[in-house]
């Protein structure tokens, strides 16, 4: 994206949302590897006179976990600045007073100990890796079948995530059989929900066009932002694939080559 492209508009922000996995860093083996730039990235935009706040759809970890790994990457955030999937959702179970049947990932499971889990009346799907097993998708199954009024929530919908070894399918595959198999269709927590994203401008306290999204993700991340009122930044890393730039329907507001790029022509404009 020509940097023209961002005059008439930067100077208007008042906050930023980055994307994590992908965009500050690629997961794989051990705690991942943080991108070249981010963690430089990240620090300018702290110093700067913008808000920042870190939205994910990481469910393989308690946020406190997850926010300790990035810390052992170089990452300076705080848990109070990351918004995930897990805790929305257990405000939404606590609200509705629903017992959920979980096919999550093991390290994700404390984040529910707060809530009530025999004789479910719902089920809640995230990215579950290995336990994405026949046994435990049937099993899932059989609850949402058994239901007079079948609840599913998925943590997240994404298609495929990018780790050092190449992508990897993700909860939003499994979400689709679910639904297909008990004709349902899952409350999605977690980008692109609407829902999730206007929770993290009002922690902020700001308008949807007084921020930009940066993720990988076209369709979660930038279309999800843009959705809400929110400008969407695509960056080519992570899970960017060249044809994102061609979709049919979704279109980022612009592309860059890194976080380290985007950061670089944000504060330029602002003259920082």
């Amino acid at each position: 994206m020509a940097e023209m492209d961002w005059k008439h508009t930067i100077r208007d922000l008042k906050g930023v949302v980055l994307d994590m996995c992908g965009v500050l860093y690629d997961s794989g083996e051990g705690d991942g590897v943080a991108i070249d730039g981010s963690i430089e990235a990240v620090k300018r935009l702290k110093a700067s006179d913008l808000q920042l706040r870190f939205c994910t759809n990481e469910t393989q970890a308690t946020r406190e976990k997850f926010v300790a790994k990035l810390g052992r990457l170089g990452f300076d955030i705080c848990v109070d600045e990351v918004f995930s999937p897990a805790p929305a959702a257990v405000t939404i179970l606590k609200e509705r007073g629903l017992r959920p049947h979980l096919l999550v990932h093991d390290d994700v499971v404390p984040e529910f100990d707060a809530v009530e889990k025999t004789d479910p009346n719902c089920v809640i799907i995230g990215d579950a890796a290995d336990n994405f097993s026949y046994q435990n998708l049937n099993k899932a199954f059989q609850v949402l079948i058994g239901l007079e009024k079948p609840i599913l929530f998925s943590l997240g919908r994404g298609r495929y995530y990018k780790e050092m070894d190449g992508l990897k399918l993700d909860v939003g595959v499994y979400m689709k059989a679910l639904e297909y198999a008990c004709d349902v269709e899952a409350e999605v927590v977690g980008k692109p929900s609407p829902v999730f994203f206007q929770s993290v401008l009002a922690d902020m306290g700001i308008q949807p066009s007084q921020a930009l999204m940066i993720g990988d993700d076209l369709v979660n991340d930038v279309g999800g932002a843009q959705s809400c009122g929110m400008r969407g930044l695509l960056v080519k890393t992570g899970k960017y694939r060249p044809s994102d730039e061609s979709h049919p329907t979704v279109k980022a507001d612009g592309c860059v080559d890194n976080l380290a790029e985007a950061v670089d022509i944000l504060l330029k404009h602002r003259g920082q």
